[in-house]
């Protein structure tokens, strides 16, 4: 039961996510990123499993983190550049920086419930 919870939780986070980001300049990345993850999350509370594709979404999602992490202007350089400034002072993202580590951890969160759910289904 909690599993199931767990995944109407995601589910539905991950599709205000997705409509939060339809007035992006990059909407066409992260709406279909953020609706894959709800819908295996969403599939998986009526007993759909789809280990392969958490396996694979969670492979892209991890290196395009990777790729945010190491980029000019990445997550790298907010750390050790720019000595780590709030990412929530405004929801404006003026520097590419902060967009960059606002992503990868987005994509870090993305990963966490696939992985769950990977990990939860092959105990089922």
């Amino acid at each position: 039961m909690a599993f199931i919870i767990i995944n109407v939780i995601f589910c539905l986070s991950f599709l205000v996510f997705a409509y939060l980001n339809l007035n992006d300049i990059d909407w066409y990345l992260w709406v279909p990123i953020y609706v894959a993850v709800a819908a295996c999350c969403g599939l998986a509370c009526f007993g759909m499993y789809y280990p392969n594709v958490y396996l694979g979404l969670t492979a892209f999602y991890l290196i395009y983190a990777v790729k945010l992490f190491f980029e000019k202007d990445g997550v790298k350089d907010w750390i050790v550049k720019y000595r780590t400034p709030s990412l929530v002072e405004t929801m404006q993202a003026e520097k590419p920086f902060i967009e960059n580590t606002r992503e990868f951890f987005g994509l870090l969160i993305i990963s966490a419930a696939l992985i769950i759910d990977y990990f939860v289904v092959m105990h089922i």
